[in-house]
Order: C-alpha cells, then sequence, then structure tokens
C-alpha cells in the first residue's frame, strides 16, 4: 500500500543565504500532465486502500443516516419579506426560501442544487435589497473562492440580466433606493491561473441594475497599497457608505466613509490601521464601533462625525474580562456576544451602555445570530453544542424572551453523551482549556480510548463547541472527541491572538502537544491511539507536531494544509497570512518559519500513519502544499506506517462542499482510524 517513489530533480533556492533543496518543486504547477498522472496514482493507492478497510461501509452508512436531519438557517427580515435557508438532509445545498411575512407559507426562491447535476456549484454569499425586492448572489465553482454575481427578483423568482464576475472575498452592499449595489473585485487573472496567481490590487465598485460590468463605477482603489482589500457596507439609515479596509488577514483594519446623501468624497474617519474597529450601527452622524484599540477583549465605543478626533470618543461598553466576539445594534439595545472560557454568553445593553440583563441560553454552547434593524421587535438566533445540533430562537427584544423556533430531529439520543471543560499547561505554563466529549457510559480514564485530537490556533478564530455527524459518529464508535483551544486563536482576545504569532508560533505547537501529553497524564488515553487532525491553518499545526514529536501520535489527518512555509506567501491569498506567520522574505522570520515549516522539517524517521487530503481546485490553500508534503513525507517514512493522499476532485477549500463530498471524506477519516487506532467497535 506504498505509491511509488516521487521524482526528485534539482531545485534549490538560496534564501538569505541558506541553500533550501525544493525537489519536489514541479508539483506546483496543477494543470502539468506530469502532475495529473501523479495525483491520479496517489488517488489510486489510496482507494484502493480504504476501499479494503472492513468497515467503511458501516461507517459511511451510518454518517449518512446521522447526516440526514432537517437544517435551518437563521431566519431574517428585509423588507417585510421573510428569508431562510434549509437543507431537508442530504441535500447537497441548502436552498434558499422566502415568504411575504413570517407566517406565510414560504416557497423556494434559489435552489442551487438545479445549477449543476453534481452539487458542486454553491450559494457562497447573498444580499436582499432593503425593500425586499431583488436578491443579489454569488455563486462559486468546485469550492472556489471566485464569485459571479446575478441578481433575482424576488416576487417572480425570475433573473435579471445582471452578470459581476471576478469577485472574491467580497459580499454585496445594497443602496437604498435598490438601483445597485456596491462589491469588490479583482482583475480578471491570466489564462490558466485562476487558481494560483496572486490575489492582488481589490477595486471597490458600484453596480447599477441593467448595466453592463464594464460601465460599473469605480469607486475607490488603491494602487499604492496593492495589497489593501475592501468591505463595503450601507448604514441602516442609508445615509453613509462604510469601507473597511483590510490588510492581509490581521484583524487590524482602517475605516473611511463617504456621506451618499451629500454625493460627498470618501472620509479616512480611521486611517492608522492600529486596531480592529467594526461598525455596529449609527445614530445620526454618531458611529457605534466595536474596537479593541486600548481593550484586547473589545468594547463598544462612540464616534461622532463632526467631531472624530480621539478625544472626543465615548466609550460605551467597556472591556471586559470575557472575550467581545460582535455586536449588533437592534431595536434600541445592543446585542454584545461574549466569549467565557471559549463558550458562548450574550448580554444586553442601553443605547448609553446601561446593562439591561442577559439572554438566557439553553445550555453551555455557541450561539450565533441576533441580527436585524434598529427599529425590529424581534430577532433570531442559533444555538449548538458538540451534541446538539443547531436549534434556532425568536428572540423577543421587548419581553426579553426566546421561543423555540425551530429544533431538528436526530436518529440519536443525546442525552447518552458528554461533553466537559478540562484546563491543562502549556509547555512555558500557560492554562489552557480543551473541551473532552464522549459517550456517558464509557469512563474517559481507561487509558486506551481511541482519541480525536483537533486543534486550530491561528487568525483570532476562537474553536467553541459545534455539531457535527461524523464526530458523533466517531463517539458512537467508543472515541473521544478533544478539541484544544489553543493560542493563536481567539478565545481570549487578541493578546490571546498575538501569544501564537510570528516569533511566537512555536507556542501554538507546545499548546497541541501539551493537549496530547494531558490525555496521556490523566489516562484518557495512549500515544498509538491519539489521533492529530486540522485544517487550513491547523493542517500546519498537524504537520508541524508530526515532525517535531512523531512518537507521540498514532495517526496524522492534515487537511488542506499550509506545509510550506517558505513558499505560502506566492500563491493566490497566501501573502495575506503574513500578520500571522512573518514573511519568508525577512532574514528574521525566514529563520523562524524554517525551523518549523513541516516540508523543511521531515527527517528519516518512523511517522505515524498520515492520510493528507486536499482538493484540486483549492484556490486558498493551493494543493502543491498537500503535494510537495505528501511527497516528502512518503520518502523520509522509515516505519510501517501508511503514508497517504486523497485528492477530491472539483472541490476547493472546504466552503460550499457538496453533502455528498463531505460525508464521502468523513467516513474515508473514520475508517482510517478505526483501521489505524485498530479500534473495537463498541
Amino acid at each position: 500500500m506504498r505509491p511509488p517513489p516521487t521524482r526528485r530533480d534539482d531545485t534549490v533556492d538560496n534564501l538569505h543565504g541558506i541553500e533550501v533543496k525544493d525537489p519536489y518543486r514541479w508539483l506546483e504547477d496543477p494543470n502539468h500532465p506530469e502532475v495529473q498522472a501523479w495525483v491520479e496514482q496517489q488517488n489510486r493507492v489510496t482507494f484502493d486502500f480504504l476501499e479494503r478497510i472492513a468497515g467503511r461501509p458501516r461507517i459511511l452508512a451510518r454518517i449518512t443516516e446521522l447526516w440526514d436531519y432537517e437544517r435551518l438557517g437563521i431566519p431574517f427580515l428585509e423588507g417585510g419579506r421573510l428569508f431562510f435557508s434549509k437543507n431537508d438532509g442530504l441535500q447537497n445545498q441548502a436552498v434558499l426560501y422566502t415568504a411575504p411575512s413570517l407566517d406565510a407559507e414560504p416557497k423556494v426562491l434559489l435552489d442551487p442544487n438545479r445549477l449543476s447535476p453534481d452539487g458542486t456549484v454553491a450559494l457562497s454569499s447573498m444580499a436582499v435589497s432593503r425593500d425586499g425586492r431583488r436578491l443579489a448572489y454569488g455563486l462559486s465553482a468546485s469550492g472556489s473562492d471566485w464569485m459571479e454575481w446575478k441578481v433575482r427578483d424576488v416576487e417572480s423568482g425570475h433573473d435579471l440580466d445582471d452578470h459581476v464576475r471576478w469577485v472574491r472575498f467580497s459580499g454585496a452592499a445594497w443602496t437604498h433606493d435598490g438601483t445597485g449595489f456596491f462589491y469588490s473585485r479583482y482583475d480578471e487573472p491570466p489564462p490558466g491561473e485562476a487558481y494560483t496567481a496572486l490575489a492582488r490590487d481589490q477595486k471597490l465598485c458600484y453596480h447599477r441594475l441593467g448595466t453592463p460590468q464594464s460601465e460599473d463605477e469605480l469607486v475607490y482603489q488603491r494602487p499604492d497599497q496593492p495589497e489593501w482589500g475592501f468591505g463595503a457596507s450601507v448604514t441602516d439609515d442609508g445615509r453613509y457608505l462604510v469601507i473597511s479596509v483590510w490588510h492581509g488577514t490581521s484583524p487590524k483594519n482602517r475605516l473611511f466613509y463617504r456621506d451618499l446623501e451629500a454625493h460627498g468624497p470618501i472620509v479616512e474617519l480611521l486611517a492608522d490601521g492600529d486596531a480592529a474597529y467594526h461598525i455596529v450601527g449609527n445614530d445620526g452622524s454618531r458611529f457605534f464601533v466595536h474596537t479593541d484599540l486600548d481593550a484586547p477583549r473589545g468594547r463598544l465605543i462612540e464616534i461622532d462625525l463632526a467631531h472624530p478626533e480621539r478625544s472626543a470618543w465615548r466609550e460605551i461598553i467597556p472591556e471586559t474580562e470575557h472575550t467581545l466576539t460582535g455586536i449588533t445594534w437592534i431595536g434600541g439595545r445592543f446585542f454584545a456576544n461574549y466569549l467565557a472560557h471559549a463558550c458562548s454568553r450574550v448580554h444586553v445593553h442601553g443605547r448609553d451602555g446601561e446593562p439591561a440583563g442577559e439572554v438566557e441560553l439553553p445550555g453551555v454552547g455557541t450561539v450565533v445570530g441576533f441580527g436585524g434593524r434598529p427599529e425590529d421587535r424581534f430577532t433570531f438566533y442559533a444555538y449548538t453544542g458538540f451534541t446538539t445540533p443547531a436549534r434556532i430562537y425568536r428572540y423577543d427584544i421587548a419581553e426579553k424572551v426566546s421561543t423555540l423556533h425551530f429544533a431538528p430531529e436526530l436518529k440519536f439520543d443525546p442525552d447518552a453523551y458528554q461533553t466537559k471543560q478540562v484546563f491543562f499547561e502549556s509547555k512555558d505554563g500557560t492554562r489552557v482549556p480543551m473541551f473532552l466529549s464522549g459517550r456517558a457510559d464509557l469512563p474517559l480514564d481507561a487509558g486506551d480510548r481511541p482519541t480525536y485530537l483537533y486543534g486550530y490556533g491561528g487568525f483570532n478564530i476562537p474553536l467553541t463547541p459545534a455539531f457535527d455527524p461524523s464526530r458523533l459518529a466517531w463517539m458512537e464508535m467508543g472515541g473521544v472527541l478533544a478539541v484544544a483551544n489553543l493560542r493563536g486563536g481567539g478565545e481570549y482576545g487578541e493578546e490571546w491572538h498575538q501569544a501564537g504569532c510570528g516569533h511566537r508560533r512555536q507556542n501554538v505547537f507546545d499548546d497541541f502537544i501539551g493537549a496530547a501529553e494531558h490525555l496521556l497524564a490523566t489516562r484518557v488515553t495512549r500515544p498509538d491511539r491519539i489521533a492529530i487532525a486540522g485544517s487550513s491553518n491547523g493542517g500546519l499545526l498537524v504537520g508541524a507536531v508530526m515532525t517535531q514529536r512523531p512518537e507521540l501520535f498514532g495517526a496524522a489527518l492534515p487537511d488542506v494544509g499550509v506545509l510550506d512555509m517558505l513558499r505560502f506567501h506566492k500563491f493566490t491569498i497566501g501573502w495575506a497570512w503574513v500578520s500571522d506567520y512573518g514573511s519568508p522574505d525577512d532574514p528574521d522570520d525566514f529563520q523562524v518559519l524554517l525551523r518549523y515549516s513541516p516540508l523543511h522539517n521531515l527527517r528519516p524517521a518512523a511517522y505515524p500513519a498520515t492520510l493528507i487530503t486536499t482538493a484540486d481546485t483549492d484556490d486558498r490553500v493551493v494543493s502543491a502544499h498537500s503535494y510537495k508534503f505528501a511527497a516528502a513525507l512518503q520518502a523520509a517514512q522509515r516505519g510501517s506506517a501508511p503514508v497517504l493522499l486523497r485528492v477530491d476532485v472539483k472541490a476547493g477549500h472546504g466552503a460550499g462542499k457538496p453533502t455528498a463530498k463531505v460525508i464521502a471524506m468523513a467516513a474515508d477519516r473514520l475508517a482510517f482510524l478505526e483501521e489505524i487506532l485498530k479500534m473495537r467497535v463498541a
């Protein structure tokens, strides 16, 4: 079950005076026939291995059964109309519905499943005009970040002639008269380079309905700042265009605005890029801004456009011990969503910040939602946990009462499972939280429970309780799910994030290793029964720790990982990650990156069984990362454990992936682990 050795060449780079060999550089060209033949050969070996696993059909059938439940997106109102998405269970893509009112019978507005026979065209973004009459919607094919925008008449369900292309990392923001919307686009890439070319020089444009894209107004661009990107929104009163200027993945941004009524110039309100600033709403010329300036865990301030100087800013909601992850302005109230040790809490405040209570939540888990307008009387939110699928609640703002709006029905007993939170000390003594979930009838101190340890640790993104049917299948099989809240994430604000960035990136890996060591010390499991997993930045995490401590794990599942830390910045949006990783072009950063880059730290050794997963049209983390790492790991493997590469076709980084592909991937991962960890099905 070993793929044949991969061809090596003599490519060598001289980087800051150090010669770095890159013998698999040729795998970076996804269009080359030799690369395509190599991928086909790798997939043949991988699927031959997977198809020989006796339990794979059983696992696939059970995951499919668990996934077959009705799921609802969070409803919202626009122009008095109701909009929501729903998946009947095994539909490849959720369907968008609308109704003229909350209590009226809904009808299908857009069914992406009809746009491709295999479900690989996804509704990736949408915006409804303020009067509820028009839907601007973005479609992505094969998991790509590229979107094509169209416009649909809501009442008739028919599309208009409008067609906007080469959109990426952008939503749409309607002007209040419904005549058009703002969006951001890139220039058309060279032929054959749509999935690999660098994404730079984004432009903010305005599309007026009924006109071709070639006539769209160029609203703002910065040729002198090719790495700047622009997110547009229009305030609830329709008066201001707000431009959030982002630079890479750094949480720090700039805020500009334009007075649309006065047809004024673009004003650089917050131009220093010294903190995160997010517009929550406005009261006339007074902007409510969520920021971490002088408050790493977040606070809410008020800025009057008539007196924008910092000395005139007013604090509305001060920083607390918990992390303020988001805040909305609805029905004359601020709804502040906090994380308390990676679990949601929602506090309500009045116009001037006075406390107005806390939303009573169904349990300890994750809450999202609380969207709406300042004049709304109610709002919706979703609650979920590791063993609780998303339930939708309607919240009456005046009465302060939550009413269950929708609860899915699954073929399992949630009371048969338990989740607890533990804390452990990392290498430098930092206290790190971790969730442990599993069957309530199986002890957590048996010393040999198969354990799926998942992490991310980057880009200020917190890992909070979330439901996944495949994780439930793992627990049914007798496995323990461990989710570690590593530094680099957003669980404890910007200080926690920065503690895992740049030259401090090793803290993230130490935290993950510390999580595994805690599982061993508390007799949850043993090394040969620990599987580590992570996606994207989490794929980097898995690749780094398995090269640093290969003896600590029985299996590794790096998914769409960033694995070549010396060339990540040369493809698509990779340059944007420099804020978290540092730059390979900087001599000091280069030394740090070289020390942990998974591709460059493989040595002849016995590595854990590894299933590397990626997709052929991933234009976020290009598949070359996984290709090169797989070739190098297969060459370095001195143990008997398999090293396999699974390449999904017509799929991307993960967003918009059809349900059928998600289920197939999940089943292959669990079947691989059942075989490798020698699990006895409980």
